[in-house]
């Protein structure tokens, strides 16, 4: 199923898409392609700010701000998506949880992506009106859905 009819049932039905995707075995493979298509989303989705805040504060240029961005999300969230990852499914095992490491990383991965359109949206505010109370709004919404989704699916992956 193409990814972004799971990006949209996973607002609907977050638990049928991990379910799923667990149903078709462990795949390493796509759970990475997962994780590095959100955090290359998750870059592009920081450009209209990044561009902004370059306009307004010449001193450093719009690359040198693109640069960090890059490193920050395509180099440096994975490993840490990985560890908070493992570390999820270590505390659903204590409270009981009977799933795997895999179902865990999946679970995180998958509700990454599936938040990068309200994120995209969130550099659009950020980078059209700038930081301000409509700014903080998305991001609390950006917030609240990744929290929900990535619960309902890691509840799923540990039953």
């Amino acid at each position: 199923m193409a990814v972004t009819i799971d990006i949209v049932k996973s607002y609907r039905r977050p638990r049928l898409v991990i379910r799923r995707h667990l149903d078709a075995g462990e795949n390493e493979g796509r759970a990475l392609a997962i994780l590095m298509g959100a955090c290359l989303l998750i870059f592009v989705a920081q450009w209209p700010m990044l561009a902004r805040a370059a306009y307004l504060d010449p001193s450093q240029p719009l690359e040198a701000r693109l640069s960090g961005a890059l490193m920050g999300t395509v180099f440096l969230l994975p490993p840490i998506c990985y560890a908070i990852a493992g570390a999820s499914h270590l505390f659903a095992r204590v409270f009981g949880g009977k799933g795997s490491f895999y179902g865990a990383r999946l679970a995180l991965f998958l509700s990454l992506l599936a938040v990068t359109p309200l994120m995209l949206f969130h550099g659009l505010i950020g980078g059209f009106i700038g930081e301000g109370p409509a700014s903080l709004l998305v991001g609390f919404v950006v917030l609240g859905a990744f929290v929900a989704i990535w619960g309902l699916m890691l509840f799923e992956a540990e039953r």
